[in-house]
């Protein structure tokens, strides 16, 4: 299994003086995820979580929505001459009766740790149905200032990222505030991932009284794997993209950019804001 860190030796330069010293740096290495044996994707990851990636990689792709839909999940062989466990590929085998997705040279996708699914040909090919509409569940209602203090809480809670500096983070948070589960990962794309096969695997979608909350920029990709996911708040510390505005517009997702202190914009969905009296919109602002 490969390591979540790595140690490098780096030459230090400051202010002028050189030294030489070892420092941590996140591991990325390639996933291939197989079905049923054959290849599906491959996407650079931090080791680690990566069952948990490659289901929530399917429920993102409405393969699955349930743990009883995936019979197994194992690490299998591949990608070395003499056939020995790299750790790098997985095959996931589907229940009877669970229908596989139609894959062909078209179809595979090959996801970075930056740009996620960049394989996917059309903005159609993308907007898989949902199987838990976001507009149907249940209300969830969050202050302003539950949302502005969840940011700290997500730093606090990463442990890899304080001693290497370059891991993204995704979290679930409660209606109430309470951190639920976090995931790293070199990509938020897979981190998110992480987050939703945990959930599938324990048998806790669809995810309707979660905050999934982001370090960094909001993607398409990430607002569409909260969707599929039946997650009905998506936070980010950064800017969402204009397609993701798009899609949390028209399926009901509240999307939140620029959490930082006090500020934040809200882009989609502020029906789900519970804003007080002393809140006040100001024309032009």
């Amino acid at each position: 299994m490969g390591r979540v860190t790595e140690r490098r030796r780096v030459l230090r330069i400051r202010d002028g003086a050189l030294s030489t010293r070892p420092d941590t740096l996140v591991a990325e290495e390639p996933l291939e995820i197989r079905l049923g044996g054959k290849p599906l994707a491959i996407t650079m990851r931090t080791p680690g979580d990566d069952f948990a990636l490659a289901a929530g990689f399917l429920v993102s792709e409405g393969v699955v929505s349930r743990a009883e839909d995936v019979a197994n999940i194992v690490y299998c062989a591949g990608a070395t001459q003499d056939g020995s466990n790299t750790y790098n590929v997985v095959d996931v085998q589907l229940a009877p009766g669970v229908p596989l997705p139609d894959i062909t040279l078209e179809r595979n996708v090959y996801t970075t740790s930056s740009c996620g699914l960049c394989g996917k040909a059309s903005l159609d090919a993308v907007r898989t149905t949902a199987r838990w509409p976001i507009a149907d569940t249940p209300p969830v209602r969050v202050t302003p200032e539950l949302l502005a203090e969840l940011p700290d809480q997500l730093r606090a809670a990463q442990r890899v990222f304080d001693r290497t500096g370059g891991l993204h983070a995704a979290a679930l948070f409660s209606p109430e505030g309470e951190l639920l589960d976090l995931r790293e990962d070199v990509g938020r794309h897979n981190a998110v991932d992480k987050l939703i096969g945990r959930a599938l695997r324990n048998g806790e979608l669809p995810l309707s009284h979660a905050i999934l909350l982001v370090s960094g920029r909001a993607s398409f990709e990430l607002a569409q794997k909260a969707v599929m996911a039946g997650i009905p708040v998506l936070a980010a510390v950064s800017a969402p993209s204009s397609l993701a505005v798009d899609l949390a517009a028209e399926t009901g997702l509240t999307l939140v950019g620029f959490l930082r202190g006090s500020s934040m914009n809200v882009y989609a969905g502020e029906q789900r804001l519970d804003l007080r009296a002393g809140a006040t919109a100001g024309a032009g602002t």
